[in-house]
């Protein structure tokens, strides 16, 4: 509600506020002391930037790092160690107090909304860095070009190279920490299954139409155990129902609803393959190294689908697929569902991914 809420502010007020703030004037080179990097939005994106916000750390090793980010995604940055603070966007205490800080250096990692870009241009800053994808560029002292089919993590990366970082020829794998006592949690929510191999599945969405539905995930959670490997179900109290219908028809474990996101995280790091649609849980996998069988409808997997030989995408067939542009997805007349994978051919690819990854 809170984010539906932020992105009618923001159609409404954004354009013309970003018009009318005067322009940051550019700074000269200098050595950072202090940072803020905001990252509204959900759990994938901030997965996604956490490869960059390492090489910042790695470039300035005795810089204070802090992040301004929403109560959605905050847990993220449990992965990546060091950081000094986490803020939240979405807090008007917290909000308020960091507007009132200062920084030598302020990146706001938001696409393409203009509240960001506001707050970043309101904040005591030397220099600040952000995408030039609308009114916002001007907001910038240095504005970076945004590319729509570019893998995402590589996009950030753009946001370092006015700081002469540049990025990795490949993502390094793994890129998240998990911290001990998650995988303590871990081991033992999963101490039923033994040693038994098992295969996770995140049934949920954050929209409906990315949804493929509990009755596939089902299907091929009953395929994953009769190949003799035991299906384990994650996700949030949302997913819990689903999780619930899937385990009594197939004996799968259920652990949606169960632990944090970082305790969830480590239940995927011990999986052999997880399989999940177009989701913060499928980015978190790939940057624990698990391999990943996803589902993808209205979103472009060329931007947003993990890359490398242990990850495999089934797309969306409608001839309109993929439509979703800046964080939004068009209405639709289409009856049939976009996550379209047919779910036989999901579990030979599923069973396929299991043989190859035996000892």
């Amino acid at each position: 509600m809170q984010a539906t809420l932020l992105k009618r502010i923001d159609a409404l007020a954004g354009p013309l506020l970003a018009r009318l703030i005067p322009r940051r004037r550019r700074a000269a080179a200098f050595v950072p002391q202090s940072i803020l990097v905001i990252r509204p939005g959900g759990i994938g994106d901030a997965v996604l930037l956490i490869p960059a916000l390492r090489a910042l750390q790695a470039a300035y090793p005795s810089c204070r790092i802090e992040i301004l980010a929403e109560n959605r995604n905050a847990a993220v940055f449990e992965f990546c160690p060091g950081l000094h603070a986490v803020h939240r966007y979405d807090e008007p205490g917290q909000l308020r107090a960091v507007l009132g800080l200062r920084y030598d250096l302020v990146i706001d990692t938001e696409q393409w909304y203009r509240l960001s870009a506001l707050v970043a241009r309101l904040i005591r800053t030397r220099r600040s860095i952000g995408f030039a994808t609308n009114e916002r560029k001007r907001l910038f002292t240095d504005p970076v070009p945004y590319d729509l089919q570019e893998y995402e993590p590589f996009s950030f990366f753009r946001l370092l190279a006015p700081l002469g970082i540049e990025a990795p020829a490949e993502l390094p794998v793994p890129f998240l920490s998990v911290p001990p006592a998650a995988r303590e949690r871990a081991a033992s929510l999963l101490a039923r299954l033994g040693d038994h191999p098992f295969v996770a599945i995140f049934p949920g969405a954050s929209v409906p139409r990315k949804e493929w539905g509990g009755a596939r995930f089902r299907q091929v959670a009953a395929s994953a155990v009769l190949a003799g490997y035991a299906a384990v179900v994650v996700g949030g109290k949302e997913e819990s129902d689903v999780g619930y219908a899937i385990a009594r028809a197939t004996g799968a474990l259920n652990l949606a609803g169960e632990g944090s996101l970082v305790e969830s995280a480590a239940v995927i790091a011990a999986a052999r393959v997880l399989v999940t649609g177009d989701s913060g849980l499928l980015h978190i996998a790939a940057g624990l190294g698990t391999p990943t069988l996803s589902l993808f409808g209205p979103s472009d997997p060329r931007k947003w689908a993990p890359k490398g030989d242990g990850h495999r995408v089934f797309a969306s067939s409608l001839s309109c697929a993929p439509c979703a542009k800046w964080g939004t997805i068009p209405p639709c007349t289409h009856e049939t569902p976009c996550v379209d994978a047919d779910p036989a051919e999901v579990t030979r690819t599923l069973m396929q991914m299991l043989r190859d990854s035996e000892p």
